[in-house]
């Protein structure tokens, strides 16, 4: 009985500190473990942060942008207004040299051309020299251009009225007086050989005396120059 209970307590007494000795194994490898995964883990961290430092020392450099080099051939010289060449091609209209004329209106001469010598005026009562002619038609009669040129001023004359001087280049100038109060054309005006520039009227004062009629005169280079020389044989 005493043999059985010695053998038994010797047997408890090993198993107990078998049980200590696993216990401090695991404990053991726990640790380990636990060392081995943390190490890994600080290499990865320290890993991604040189990654990120690596990246944020990237130098971004901008690509210079190349501006084509302009010539003087690549400029276009600007191109000239409406208004510009229409004054070219009157010019060259006007340069060409005027050949004829026509009648502004059909009708007998009534007072000639006369500035060498003196005429009588009936309605100023004295003698004076007439720088044109006088044609004698009806009031209303279409008054037309001689010639193409362009209509430098259309004035109310204290003696001949209503009046249009046309400009026909070559220092060539002719000028309608007596015309109804509305002409049909303004200064600046274009016109071409035979168009309608108004109509005869009675406003010229200093020849209210005569039967009605159209003063026209012409100039050359600024002074008076007889029509007659100027147009067609009348019919």
């Amino acid at each position: 009985m005493e043999n059985k209970t010695g053998s038994g307590g010797k047997t408890g007494a090993m198993g107990g500190k078998g049980f200590y000795i696993v216990l401090f194994l695991c404990a053991a490898v726990i640790g380990v473990s636990s060392w081995i995964l943390l190490s890994g883990a600080g290499t990865n961290v320290e890993d991604e942060a040189e990654a990120v430092m690596s990246v944020s020392e990237v130098v971004v450099t901008s690509v210079p942008v190349v501006t084509p080099a302009v010539t003087e051939t690549d400029v276009e010289e600007p191109s000239q207004s409406t208004e510009q060449t229409a004054a070219y091609e009157l010019e060259e209209v006007f340069s060409e040299a005027v050949i004829s004329y026509v009648w502004p209106v059909q009708g007998g001469v009534e007072v000639p051309y006369a500035v060498e010598t003196l005429l009588y005026d009936s309605t100023m009562a004295d003698w004076r020299t007439h720088s044109g002619i006088d044609i004698a038609c009806d009031n209303g009669t279409q008054v037309m251009a001689a010639a193409t040129g362009r209509v430098v001023s259309v004035i109310d004359d204290e003696l001949y009225g209503t009046t249009v001087e046309i400009d026909h280049a070559n220092g060539v100038h002719t000028i309608y007086s007596n015309l109804a109060a509305q002409p049909a054309v303004c200064e600046g005006d274009t016109v071409t050989m035979g168009q309608i520039i108004g109509a005869v009227g009675g406003t010229a004062l200093g020849e209210t005396n005569m039967v009605p009629h159209l003063h026209f005169a012409m100039e050359l280079d600024g002074a008076p120059t007889n029509p007659i020389e100027y147009l067609p044989e009348a019919e």
